[in-house]
């Protein structure tokens, strides 16, 4: 008699109900339930399911380069990182504040988990995340300038809430990345967030973007509204290396 039931659930995409109702049936759980608690059980069903999906759809899009979370950043005293500022910053107020992150430190800190890991954090709080290799990047969007596509590739990284620009500064910007970063930088002045990672030091960046009236457009915007992360302590993964072959 319920199996028209489960079959339309399916049929609707309702899948978060169709396994809940299925379970209760199979289970044979229905007598423990009033009809008003059953009904809110399969609600609560599909929009955790909804909910789920849409987080993974999230993540997939952002494209990270590998996985990493909060719940497992290292706060070891020797790395010059405020745990309670971490927190702060992964409730993602930042993002509606379009406020930035600039993470430095020296090679294997963990700037770049720990930004992935800010933005996973957006990802699940529902925001629209794109993570970049900086230098990767400048090199694809030089190619959409030969193509045509420039404008339309601006856009879509204009439509995120949070881009990542990670190991930024690997070398010094020629005019065309300089103009494209001011562009993007620009696009999202009050109108998004930007997480950077670096191995140079920030006041190091001027000399890294070249042409001093850009580099003070570029780095007003960037570093007004920031928050600041210096990691230092030794390269986590010589740390992990050692643990390893122990």
């Amino acid at each position: 008699m319920n199996e028209p039931t489960v079959s339309k659930m399916k049929q609707m995409n309702l899948y978060g109900m169709h396994n809940a109702f299925k379970t209760a049936i199979e289970s044979g759980r229905t007598d423990h339930y009033t009809l008003d608690q059953f009904v809110s059980m399969l609600i609560d069903a599909e929009w955790d399911e909804r909910h789920n999906r849409r987080i993974e759809r999230s993540i997939k899009n952002a494209k990270f380069h590998y996985k990493s979370s909060i719940e497992s950043i290292n706060f070891d005293d020797t790395r010059n990182l405020d745990r309670n500022l971490v927190m702060r910053l992964a409730g993602c107020e930042f993002v509606e504040k379009n406020e930035n992150i600039l993470i430095t430190g020296s090679t294997g800190v963990g700037k770049s988990y720990l930004g992935t890991a800010l933005g996973y954090q957006a990802c699940i709080e529902g925001f629209k995340v794109n993570y970049f290799n900086t230098s990767k990047l400048f090199a694809k969007l030089k190619m959409a300038k030969a193509d045509g596509s420039y404008l339309r590739e601006l856009a879509k990284i204009q439509r995120q809430d949070v881009i990542i620009l990670d190991d930024f500064g690997l070398q010094a910007l020629d005019s065309t990345n300089r103009i494209t970063l001011l562009e993007i930088i620009e696009d999202r002045h009050n109108n998004g967030s930007i997480i950077v990672t670096s191995q140079i030091p920030v006041q190091g960046w001027y000399d890294i973007i070249g042409e001093k009236t850009i580099a003070d457009a570029i780095l007003d915007r960037l570093i007004h509204q920031s928050h600041r992360l210096e990691l230092q302590g030794e390269s986590m993964r010589k740390k992990r290396a050692v643990n390893t072959s122990n």
